[in-house]
């Protein structure tokens, strides 16, 4: 419990204690009205302060300035008449006990997304000339040694220099798998080394790394409202005045008429008493505090799940996702594509592979990486001149004097020569030399273990749709969307080509309907922009994916999708629980508080009562480990 917290239990409890030893005060009149002032007075008077803020601000209409007038005018009309201030000091006593839970439910959920996301670090041990100090992560320069000992946190991305050891990852990707790093190995900050010493060259500044990221993309993600957050900022302004309006026309009109024109007594206390019912009533605390508390929930909950979601907008969006794209590679493969068979025709397999090799020796796509990778040493680029990369087709190159192609179908169109298609399984890289077809080279990439899965897992969390985007042969397409059941494929695609097809498909959504694209967050920035939601998978440390996509997994496991989306419909049924219940619950009340059935008792509940209900369900939003 705060200070501040604290402070108010301690004024509940003296305006309580008060209250209660008033009733043996054999006071009466002006005196009785006094000596109650003083309760009221410990328990309400910041509530008077806010309202008087509220005034001079030019912003009136709040919860302060309604529970000001109301007991204000209960003071005034038990001075004046009943004499009776023990159910007007009931009422603001009952309203803090209100706010102290609410405080307390909103720093609890505040605490359990800090402790879930505890990733920021204390400290760093920072090496210079052979002696470790601690000094603050801000104050390390990239290039810096930094030594993180067992238990600690790694402060700053970087590469391990030397060292061993097991990484706990679950406070960025949310499994409690570890993750064993060596020599070479790139880490990000964020993670705890369970054993062994490390010794870790900094990549980047404390402000970059993975860590501060990660943090600022949780705690900037309230400034992106939803349309539900919108619509009750929007209607708290037009619904709190009106009913300020409305409560004074109680208090005003039915006396009027009934002693103007009915001739009866206008009963001018009752209605006052009605007209500050239906203010204490009106108060929009419960919708104006548990929608925005759902939405940070729901966003700090899917955060602890290794899920980081950029706003509730997101949230919102991502809840009616009824089509889903992937991109193949990365994604629903492993990305690993290794050389499984060279068919050769006018040169032998190894000196094709050479060739292959010397022509893709510069190129950072994953292709070339496993051609390189079965080649098995380093290429000697003094060989290569002229090297041309076309995206979607291939490389063209001058190796030893030859001019050399590498690549797909399309790039052996593009320099006419007659190339030959393979039943193999796999992407197909044709080479040519000179002019003449020498071969192709067979490359295949393995469906991660969890892709099935995953698309079982959309399905049943609603996912009217599945698509598959990918450059690849329409074989190997076919032959990955059979094995995982998805229902579309779009293949042989130009990069290009995958913002077109998003198009169509955004184009033949129903409506209220989303479209979600799944990709690696490297190559796909432009697919994930377009889309209405863009999902970046495998973004542990990935500068493109946080920056490119509107919801990013910090682990490379397609099951987070769904999970993903249960989330967020999860986090809509919980808003749209306490929109129905607050409207409804105020809607009956009110009606009650003007036809005098209810008092400031079930005013009083109608206000707190609700209110704790609905933060009470909104905290649920944050219970997402079973989901």
């Amino acid at each position: 419990m705060t200070k501040k917290q604290k402070k108010m239990v301690g004024r509940i409890l003296a305006a309580a204690v008060l209250t209660v030893a008033l009733h043996f005060v054999p006071a009466e009149g002006l005196w009785r009205f006094l000596l109650y002032l003083i309760p009221y007075g410990i328990i309400g008077y910041d509530i008077l302060r806010n309202a008087w803020k509220g005034i001079r601000n030019h912003q009136v209409f709040d919860e302060n300035f309604l529970m000001a007038v109301a007991t204000l005018g209960a003071l005034a009309l038990g001075l004046l008449k009943t004499g009776d201030y023990t159910e007007t000091v009931a009422v603001m006593l009952f309203y803090q006990v209100g706010e102290l839970f609410q405080s307390y439910a909103v720093g609890k959920s505040r605490r359990n997304i800090s402790e879930l996301m505890d990733i920021r670090p204390d400290y760093a041990n920072l090496e210079t000339d052979g002696k470790t100090e601690q000094t603050d992560p801000d104050e390390v320069p990239v290039g810096s040694i930094i030594v993180v000992k067992p238990g600690e946190k790694i402060p700053i991305d970087g590469v391990v220099e030397e060292g061993n050891a097991s990484l706990n990852t679950s406070a960025l990707t949310g499994e409690s798998l570890p993750r064993d790093v060596g020599p070479g190995a790139e880490v990000s900050s964020g993670c705890v080394n369970m054993n062994g010493v490390l010794r870790i060259r900094t990549t980047r500044e404390f402000g970059e790394s993975t860590a501060s990221r990660v943090l600022d993309l949780v705690e900037n993600a309230t400034s992106r409202k939803s349309r539900s957050e919108n619509f009750i900022s929007r209607f708290a302004r037009v619904y709190t005045p009106a009913v300020v309006f409305g409560a004074l026309a109680l208090a005003v009109l039915p006396p009027a008429v009934r002693g103007l024109f009915l001739g009866q007594d206008p009963a001018w206390s009752d209605w006052i008493y009605r007209a500050l019912t239906f203010l204490v009533i009106s108060c929009p605390c419960a919708l104006v505090i548990s929608i925005p508390l759902s939405f940070f929930a729901g966003i700090g909950g899917a955060g602890a799940a290794g899920v980081l979601i950029k706003g509730s907008n997101y949230l919102e969006a991502l809840s009616r996702t009824g089509t889903v794209v992937f991109d193949k590679t990365g994604t629903l493969t492993q990305g690993s594509f290794e050389v499984t068979a060279i068919h050769a025709r006018e040169m032998s397999g190894e000196k094709m592979l050479e060739y292959a090799a010397l022509a893709e020796g510069a190129s950072s796509h994953p292709i070339a990486g496993s051609i390189l990778r079965a080649y098995g040493r380093d290429p000697d680029m003094s060989r290569v001149t002229e090297i041309r990369e076309i995206g979607g087709h291939g490389i063209r190159a001058r190796v030893d004097g030859k001019e050399v192609a590498a690549g797909n179908g399309r790039l052996m169109e593009t320099v006419g020569v007659a190339w030959k298609d393979c039943h193999h399984p796999g992407t197909i890289v044709h080479l040519a030399a000179e002019g003449s077809y020498a071969g192709h080279i067979v490359i295949s990439d393995t469906v991660k273990p969890e892709a099935k899965a995953a698309m079982e897992a959309l399905k049943k969390a609603g996912v009217r749709r599945t698509v598959m985007l990918t450059g690849d042969r329409q074989a190997v397409a076919d032959t990955v969307a059979e094995e995982l059941g998805i229902g579309e494929v779009r293949a042989e695609l130009l990069p290009g080509d995958k913002v077109d097809q998003v198009e169509k498909l955004l184009a033949e959504k129903k409506p209220g309907e989303q479209v979600a694209f799944v990709g690696d967050g490297i190559n796909d920035a432009p697919v994930l922009a377009r889309a209405d939601i863009g999902i970046a998978m495998g973004a542990l440390g990935s500068d493109a994916a946080i920056e490119a996509a509107d919801v990013v997994l910090m682990d490379d496991n397609p099951l987070k999708i769904a999970k993903a989306i249960r989330i967020a419909r999860k986090c809509m049924r919980i808003v749209y629980e306490n929109i129905v219940f607050a409207i409804g619950i105020k809607v009956i009340c009110l009606i009650l508080g003007a036809l005098g059935i209810a008092n400031m008792w079930l005013a009083i509940f109608a206000d707190v009562g609700v209110m704790i209900l609905a933060v009470l369900n909104a905290v649920r939003a944050l219970f997402v480990k079973n989901l």
